[in-house]
């Protein structure tokens, strides 16, 4: 593995680049290798719950498996807040119980997700993707054990990169999520950034990934 991206809706089977897809309970595609599944706060129908939670500890029992997510909280859509909480609250108990990292969805909800985090008492990592917040949050969430995932904020977003140089190098992933660009890409402006060559950050990317997925590289 020289490039690792964290979290992609684009499967683009690059022999470099391991690739955590995000699967929909409904949408399975047994073709990729690596992926996480998960009922993203959009999606969420609630008569459907049940039946795509069977489906989710189904899968979460594949080695390929890597991660559950993205699952999370988002406070600018319509989906009732206190639906949102009940299915995150369901899959982190899946994570818990089939010990998987978590990647997390997060929109004006960082306060009610490290709550949870703390009353449930979740040891497995849990990953906030696409972050693009300003440093205070950075810190506070890395204070209370997130890792955080940059990618297409931290192309498009100048204001950003004093955050990403300040995140300890034992606390993040990159990813493309579903933007064009390629992880080559993110690992270029983020080697720029962090003024280290690719290598040495292809080097701590895999030391996390060691870290948080407890699996050989491939």
């Amino acid at each position: 593995m020289e490039y690792f991206n964290f979290h992609t809706h684009k499967f683009k089977n690059q022999t470099s680049v391991l690739e955590l897809v995000n699967q929909y309970p409904n949408e399975f595609d047994e073709s990729i290798p690596f992926y996480s599944i998960g009922i993203h706060p959009w999606h969420i129908v609630e008569n459907n719950i049940v039946a795509e939670l069977k489906i989710i500890e189904e899968k979460l029992q594949r080695e390929n498996c890597l991660a559950l997510g993205e699952c999370g909280l988002d406070k600018r859509i319509e989906v009732p807040f206190d639906l949102q909480l009940k299915v995150f609250e369901q899959q982190l108990l899946l994570a818990a119980k089939y010990k998987k990292p978590v990647i997390i969805h997060c929109v004006a909800a960082y306060q009610e997700v490290s709550e949870i985090k703390k009353k449930m008492k979740i040891s497995v990592p849990m990953i906030i993707h696409g972050f693009s917040k300003k440093n205070q949050i950075a810190m506070q969430l890395v204070k209370e054990g997130f890792y955080l995932s940059f990618g297409k904020y931290l192309l498009k977003n100048p204001d950003l990169k004093p955050v990403f140089q300040n995140m300890p190098n034992d606390r993040f992933f990159l990813e493309t999520d579903s933007i064009e660009e390629t992880i080559q890409q993110v690992y270029k402006i983020a080697s720029n950034y962090k003024n280290i060559t690719i290598k040495d950050l292809q080097d701590i990317i895999s030391s996390n990934y060691k870290n948080v997925f407890e699996q050989p590289k491939t």
